[in-house]
């Protein structure tokens, strides 16, 4: 008789579960589901998916909310680690991927074609050297991409805040030569540094663990600025450049606004925030209409001229008006 209630009992528990369980996930099947996928952890970039998720919310979408399911993975700088991720994000069959930086996204279209992606702190889709011989560029790639146009600019302020020591100024960069756009924006660095009366002094890196003894090796070339370009590998080792710069009394000039906050002197480029946030406004418009009909790739519409006053006054550099502090 004990027995027939305790299985009773199971028995009636374990249909309680099934019903809730199936509630649940009847709930979940009628509400959308974003996978986001970060390359790394940083500070930096961290602010675009801040902004990504801010325009969701501001839609109606609302993970707290219970209007808005969301799958979310950093693969802390690990390749093998990253396209893991991609691999199981598409098992979970998201209505739509958000990728953050270049490596996320570039990693989410190796793998997918078929499920939409919105990209943000991202080369434009031309510039992400993905096109396909057969099928062009890829249809299922969306949300906002970067030019190197924001890069010249900042390389031509350079002239208007350091001083050189000799007849030209001697800007020191380090790369990582194994990311396309980090050598991509070399290139361009490079042109620009010679119509602006800057020698550029660069060395590679092939990984974050490299970056302090490679800037400890550029600081010795007696360069007169550093230039923190859009490289991943800068944004995770900012803070050892930054120790180094300082030790040596050489100021940082960069093209990522979101450095400018960390200890770079000034910049010129895409608030990361903003970025993440006009990218989340294009996914806004998939996840209301069900559809991608009328979404296609854009670029970044704010950039800001901003300047570090502590390192402003540190180095003793007089900042011209339009730069906004930070």
């Amino acid at each position: 008789m004990l027995y027939q209630k305790n299985t009773m009992k199971n028995i009636f528990v374990t249909l309680l579960l099934s019903t809730i369980l199936l509630s649940c996930d009847s709930k979940k099947s009628d509400v959308p589901t974003v996978a986001f996928i970060d390359a790394f952890q940083d500070n930096t970039i961290a602010k675009a998916k801040e902004g990504f998720f801010a325009a969701l919310t501001e839609n109606g979408f609302d993970e707290k909310k219970g209007t808005l399911n969301v799958i979310y993975r950093n693969a802390q700088g690990d390749i093998p680690t990253l396209t893991q991720i991609a691999k199981y994000m598409i098992s979970q069959k998201p209505t739509l991927i958000a990728t953050c930086p270049t490596l996320a996204t570039i990693t989410a279209v190796q793998n997918t074609k078929e499920i939409p992606i919105f990209m943000m702190v991202s080369e434009t889709v031309e510039r992400l050297q993905i096109k396909s011989k057969l099928d062009g560029y890829p249809k299922n790639l969306f949300g906002i991409g970067e030019t190197l146009a924001y890069v010249d600019t900042s390389v031509s302020l350079i002239p208007k805040l350091i001083k050189p020591k000799g007849d030209k100024i001697r800007m020191g960069l380090v790369f990582n030569q194994s990311e396309p756009q980090s050598v991509q924006a070399l290139e361009e660095i490079q042109k620009v540094a010679n119509t602006n009366n800057i020698e550029v002094v660069a060395l590679p890196v092939n990984s974050s663990a490299d970056v302090q003894l490679v800037t400890q090796s550029l600081l010795s070339k007696d360069i007169d600025v550093f230039f923190a370009n859009p490289d991943n590998t800068i944004f995770a080792s900012f803070e050892s450049i930054l120790k180094a710069c300082e030790a040596k009394n050489v100021p940082i000039m960069t093209s990522e606004a979101g450095l400018v906050s960390r200890g770079a002197l000034a910049a010129f480029g895409p608030d990361m925030y903003e970025w993440g946030y006009q990218s989340g406004l294009e996914a806004a418009k998939l996840l209301k209409t069900g559809t991608t009909e009328g979404i296609a790739p854009g670029l970044v519409n704010k950039r800001n001229r901003v300047y570090n006053p502590a390192m402003a006054k540190k180095y003793n550099i007089t900042i011209p008006e339009g730069f906004k502090p930070l």
